[in-house]
């Protein structure tokens, strides 16, 4: 791989790139959270063609406790094991993908960095761009031999609860739910409305054009530059429902050229769980 290729296998690729690589390894994210096998239903209809499927619930999350949040991490052995037997190899170049936006893409992205897979990227524009220039999907499911996959998380990319308690106000969150619901004005998915104290909103749907692809580097920047006033982005700890849409503002971040930045995956689901946790609306 040169270094041209690892360059691009780092944030995004473009539809025309993915199609000039058919030896790139892909993942189809798609999920709705209202319908959470809807995306394994539309996987099996058509999908990009060697494409495995990732499952949000059963891959990318550990089990439910109640107090965890709706998407928790699983544990790092259980997601190297997956890998394995997804039969990915560590030189192999990772593309992923969902129905559009990238945000359940970025989920997995942030996975295989988090384990030590760099060689990493999520499709620009989805599905829904590969489709729309009428580039192949097939309902085949590819069958990669199995592989003994070896990786370690990396403690530096990710935050647990106790840590956001003791840094309230001495770090920047970034919640990356829509602004009516970081307001407290609504909420169509958790028991309650609102916001850790102190957070800041950047709804990661800001991240896209009107076309539905990122928007350029230096765009980013300035905007988040705008968000952060200042703030270090190592210092930014990103949050949304349950470490999700987060992940889609980590990808953001990084393709701006602002790196560091870490995830917490319980994020508001698993805040609102203890009531003892305060909480901010308005």
């Amino acid at each position: 791989m040169g270094a041209a290729q690892a360059r691009v296998l780092s944030t995004l690729v473009s539809t025309e790139e993915l199609a000039r690589h058919p030896e790139w390894r892909r993942f189809d994210c798609r999920h709705d959270l209202m319908k959470p096998e809807l995306g394994r239903e539309q996987y099996a209809g058509a999908h990009i063609p060697g494409a495995a499927f990732a499952h949000l619930d059963h891959d990318l999350s550990a089990p439910k406790t109640g107090k965890n949040g709706r998407h928790p991490l699983p544990d790092p052995a259980k997601f190297i094991a997956w890998l394995g037997a997804k039969g990915l190899k560590p030189s192999d170049e990772v593309v992923c993908y969902d129905g559009g936006s990238g945000a359940m893409a970025a989920r997995l992205w942030w996975m295989l960095r988090w384990v030590g897979h760099e060689a990493v990227a999520v499709l620009d524009g989805g599905l829904a761009k590969w489709t729309k220039e009428g580039r192949p999907v097939t309902a085949e499911v590819p069958k990669y031999p199995a592989t003994v996959y070896s990786g370690k998380p990396r403690a530096d990319m990710a935050v647990d609860v106790s840590h956001v308690v003791q840094h309230l106000g001495k770090e920047s969150i970034v919640d990356a739910r829509a602004a009516a619901r970081w307001r407290g004005e609504a909420e169509p998915i958790d028991p309650e409305a609102g916001r850790i104290p102190g957070s800041l909103n950047r709804f990661n749907g800001a991240n896209l054009t009107l076309e539905g692809v990122h928007k350029p580097a230096a765009q980013l920047r300035a905007e988040f530059e705008v968000l952060l006033a200042g703030r270090k982005a190592t210092e930014v700890v990103h949050s949304c429902g349950s470490g999700v849409a987060a992940c889609h503002n980590l990808l953001a971040m990084e393709v701006a050229g602002l790196k560091g930045g870490k995830l917490y995956a319980g994020s508001w689901s698993e805040w609102i769980a203890d009531p003892a946790r305060p909480r901010e609306r308005g």
